[in-house]
């Protein structure tokens, strides 16, 4: 038996162990040539891609919010926030304010520095998005999301 395109990338002698490792690894192997893709854009402007992903919250939200909350709608889990806003902050795209009723909560707001690079990345980001998957259909697309969110859905536990 010939083997598959995973196989044949990773020069792997002999076939999977199963489907479901095929899967995962494809799964795993895609993610990493796209994070790697995202990552040296997201360099090119001073930024990581959890970085973007904060200032892409905020703007998003349209005002200051508190930094647990943008922490919970992180698309790629963070355990360093606060390391992660300090330094958004010393780049002068975000600013910090402690709430007054509550002074261990701390506000998270996009500054006009911070929307004005977002405004500059939108551009290449959705370029990078085509060039990463626009050769698929839209039904594959709306498929493939499908599929992932069922991946996702079995490992939060909430799958049927």
């Amino acid at each position: 038996m010939a083997p598959n395109q995973l196989q044949h990338e990773l020069k792997k002698k002999h076939p999977f162990e199963s489907s479901e490792q095929e899967a995962t690894l494809n799964i795993i192997r895609t993610n990493d040539q796209f994070q790697n893709r995202f990552g040296r854009l997201f360099r090119e402007h001073g930024l990581t891609s959890s970085q973007y992903n904060v200032l892409r919250i905020l703007r998003g939200e349209g005002k200051p919010m508190p930094c647990l909350e943008i922490a919970e709608r992180m698309v790629q889990v963070v355990p360093a926030m606060t390391g992660l806003i300090d330094r958004l902050e010393k780049q002068g795209l975000v600013r910090r304010d402690r709430c007054t009723e509550d002074r261990r909560v701390i506000f998270i707001e996009l500054t006009d520095k911070g929307a004005a690079l977002l405004q500059q990345l939108d551009g290449p980001v959705m370029e990078l998005h085509r060039s990463l998957v626009g050769h698929l259909s839209q039904s594959e697309l709306k498929e493939l999301s499908r599929l992932l969110e069922k991946c996702r859905m079995s490992v939060s536990g909430t799958l049927d």
